[in-house]
């Protein structure tokens, strides 16, 4: 599908009885000062029962002779109206370990087959607006593979996914240029950039 094809034709509220994914919250708690105050904020409502997390972002690598190379994605998000540059994630399924989830949803969404490295902290998506969370996975895609030739995604029928390879070292140059072109950056992406860039300038 063409990206020019996706945008978004109306907005208007969303009723709690037509609400499948998310729900609005608020938050009735006391300050560090004792003063009892409110917040507004979202929830899930996927994250099954006994998860701890909503979902992954998974870094893959794929190793290649001319340098490690990350893999990105170019997917439409209606909240934005926008196409933007993505990690792969997803969300986590009922008694699934985040490694499982992250190999998985890379097979789906890019058709690599791939090896966990490292799994991060449960990191927060942004607290001061939703409880949403997810887990980083590091994986490494050996291209030698025969599996990792002849690549075949599982793309569910709401999905429209562009798989790209930027070098990681120049993966903050390529978010600029992206950005100028008129696409979205997802933070995750972003803080993966930058963190790339303060290692090169304190020669971490």
């Amino acid at each position: 599908m063409p990206e020019a094809e996706a945008a978004v034709i109306s907005t208007e509220p969303l009723l709690e009885s037509e609400a499948v994914w998310t729900k609005l919250v608020k938050k009735i708690y006391k300050d560090p000062k004792g003063a009892t105050r409110t917040w507004e904020s979202a929830e899930r409502r996927t994250r099954p029962k006994d998860s701890e997390i909503d979902g992954v972002g998974i870094v893959a690598i794929l190793e290649k002779d001319t340098g490690p190379e990350i893999v990105l994605q170019k997917q439409y998000r209606p909240p934005l109206d926008k196409v933007v540059i993505e990690i792969p994630a997803g969300l986590i399924d009922d008694g699934e370990t985040p490694e499982a989830c992250a190999l998985r949803e890379l097979k789906e969404e890019t058709g690599y087959v791939a090896e966990v490295l490292e799994t991060s902290p449960v990191m927060w998506n942004d607290p001061g607006f939703c409880n949403t969370n997810l887990r980083m996975v590091h994986v490494s895609v050996d291209m030698s593979l025969p599996e990792n030739q002849d690549l075949k995604p599982e793309l569910e029928e709401n999905e429209f996914i562009e798989v790209f390879h930027v070098k990681l070292v120049d993966l903050w140059d390529e978010c600029i240029k992206l950005e100028q072109q008129g696409y979205a950056i997802d933070a995750r992406v972003g803080n993966l950039a930058e963190g790339i860039e303060m290692a090169k300038k304190f020669k971490l």
